[in-house]
């Protein structure tokens, strides 16, 4: 039996598709007769394709979509929900201001239509605004069925903060549909669409789908999205439908984007939650997934276990590793790997993340690298059983300080001294990364990128920075349930046990800089990622002298960060596109009035 049978369009004024450059003119009505009889003794299957495609690979992503689609018919579904612009992926930013993505865009969706002759698709497509004032663009949602597009729905409510920038290209869409399905209403939103913006501290938006789609007698209400990950959010999102399920009273079926695309990762997690706020249904996290549910209760599949918080940021950061090094065309990384934590625990993600074949570790002690560093490097890549060199640069810092003697003795900082040793590191990492077509990973971690320990042109270098955006205190964490997981000592206990060095000089360690870890990312928490100023943090009762120490060195070191490689964002404000703080800037923050 042909989907047309059981899915009609409830509202006629919604503008339709934009097909071989002609606008279609009839309202989509489908079998209304046979709708009525089956309404009430035929279970209807939906597909939730939980999908991971590539920004811009609009050929890769329709022809990954049609064999999606022929799965979900071949297990009886009649309707096929993709994510929010399944077609073309999710951001694709700037490839949106060229005329020929946006085309090929509408010709995709439109190609994909004749797919679907027994299965309906709900896909997610861009196409040029069909009104004449307005921005050029809408962020759309296609109904694919009979063999043509049948109605097209754009986004409505867009979002412009953090790592959104939607009214950028987007035009909102005027409403919401329903559509009626074996008798049922069901409700169409993107992403932002059904977000209780309220309920995270302010109303963005005058208009409110919940209260259309209560209107319209909504049953289900569909939701396709592409919501990146951040620590705690699996839990947030579902809390915070299964209030928006009670206050349309109608459940939600949530079928979101996963994969990682730049330094955003989208852990899938699509789910069904029942108007009663319970989840009947839920796919896998981090992978790609097909769950089918049935339109009699939603809750005839499977409900898969969604990780701890600590098990979902490894499970994120391998993701976005991956997807990372694979989409941008690598199959192999390489990284200085110094027997610290940090290149410990990038090490151990590369292994995990891409098969220990392809990652390459270049030990490169100088005359300060202690004997149990160099140890604990070879011991940890014999545990991972990853590719393992040692390239003393002991010949080459004499030299670089033979070089540079006479421009360095006349009363230059120790830091410059020191800087070079990590500036040759970052020199033979790159130079690894050429000769075999390696991507270089930076080794830093957020606590250091936050107040500048680090070094431009050195230990910055490389193509992503992985863990860029987990702190010092969370890097330990992730290291010792690593191990726990394993029953064994993947990463040595001596690399977790011993005082953090970037062994530049004798007897260094990095608390001769910076506060304790524990207690710097305390303030760095706050001051970054909850947006407190120094005497918000000191009325709590941290030491006015360490606040606006790290504060300082936060705020100084902008200019590192935006010259360092992209980071795999994980928390709500990750340096990257989300966080734009201007370079040359003096505020203040003022106590009382001017």
């Amino acid at each position: 039996m042909a989907t047309c049978v059981f899915l009609r369009v409830a509202m006629k004024d919604l503008a339709l598709a934009r097909v071989q450059g002609a606008w279609a003119q009839r309202p989509c009505e489908f079998g209304r007769e046979k709708l009525r009889q089956n309404a009430h003794n035929e279970r209807v299957k939906i597909a939730l394709a939980q999908f991971n495609p590539i920004v811009g690979d609009i050929v890769g992503n329709l022809e990954r979509s049609r064999n999606v689609i022929a799965k979900a018919a071949a297990a009886g579904a009649r309707l096929v929900v993709f994510g929010e612009l399944s077609i073309v992926g999710y951001p694709p930013r700037d490839l949106l201001r060229k005329e020929r993505f946006v085309a090929d865009s509408e010709a995709a969706a439109a190609s994909l239509a004749r797919t679907c002759t027994q299965t309906a698709a709900l896909v997610g497509f861009v196409r040029r605004n069909p009104a004449a004032t307005g921005r050029p663009l809408q962020n759309c949602a296609a109904l694919l069925s009979e063999g043509k597009v049948q109605h097209v729905y754009a986004k409505a409510l867009l979002p412009t903060y953090d790592v959104f920038d939607e009214t950028r290209y987007f035009e909102p869409g005027p409403d919401h549909p329903c559509l009626e399905i074996a008798g049922g209403r069901l409700g169409l939103s993107i992403c932002e669409d059904l977000w209780d913006s309220a309920s995270l501290g302010r109303a963005l938006y005058e208009r409110d789908p919940i209260a259309q789609f209560r209107s319209c007698g909504a049953d289900i209400i569909i939701n396709m999205a592409a919501s990146p990950y951040q620590m705690g959010k699996p839990r947030l999102r579902e809390e915070l439908f299964a209030r928006r399920a009670a206050a349309a009273k109608a459940a939600i079926v949530y079928v979101n984007q996963v994969g990682g695309n730049d330094e955003l990762v989208f852990d899938g997690g699509s789910a069904v939650i029942a108007a009663d706020g319970s989840v009947v249904a839920r796919a896998k996290s981090f992978e790609e997934d097909l769950l089918i549910v049935e339109t009699a209760d939603l809750g005839a599949s499977r409900r898969e276990t969604p990780a701890e918080d600590i098990d979902s940021l490894w499970s994120a950061l391998k993701l976005g590793l991956r997807d990372y090094v694979r989409k941008c065309g690598f199959s192999s990384v390489v990284l200085g790997l110094s027997g610290g934590i940090d290149s410990a625990l990038v090490a151990a993600m590369g292994a995990e993340a891409l098969g220990p074949d392809n990652v390459h570790a270049l030990a490169m002690p100088s005359r300060y690298s202690s004997d149990h560093s160099l140890a604990d490097a070879q011991a940890l890549a014999r545990t991972l059983g990853i590719h393992y060199r040692v390239l003393p640069i002991e010949g080459v810092h004499a030299a670089y300080e033979q070089a540079l003697g006479e421009a360095l003795a006349g009363g230059w900082e120790e830091i410059a001294y020191e800087n070079v040793q990590a500036r040759i590191r970052g020199a033979m990492v790159m130079a690894a990364s050429n000769a075999r077509g390696h991507m270089a990973l930076a080794t830093g971690n957020k606590s250091e990128l936050s107040v500048g320990y680090c070094t431009l042109y050195g230990d910055m270098c490389g193509g992503l920075a992985p863990i860029g955006d987990v702190l010092k205190t969370q890097i330990y964490t992730l290291a010792r349930r690593i191990n726990a997981r394993a029953g064994r000592e993947v990463i040595p206990q001596s690399t977790i046990d011993k005082a953090p060095s970037a062994e530049l000089k004798p007897n260094q360690t990095d608390q001769d800089k910076l506060p304790p870890y524990d207690l710097l990312d305390a303030i760095l928490q706050r001051y970054i990622e909850g947006e407190k100023t120094a005497l918000q943090m000191i009325d709590e009762g941290f030491d006015a002298q360490t606040v606006h120490r790290v504060v300082a060195m936060v705020d100084s070191a902008e200019h590192k960060r935006r010259q360092a490689a992209p980071v795999l964002k994980v928390t709500a404000r990750a340096f990257g596109s989300g966080r734009r703080m201007p370079i040359a800037q003096r505020y203040i923050p003022q106590a009382g009035e001017f």
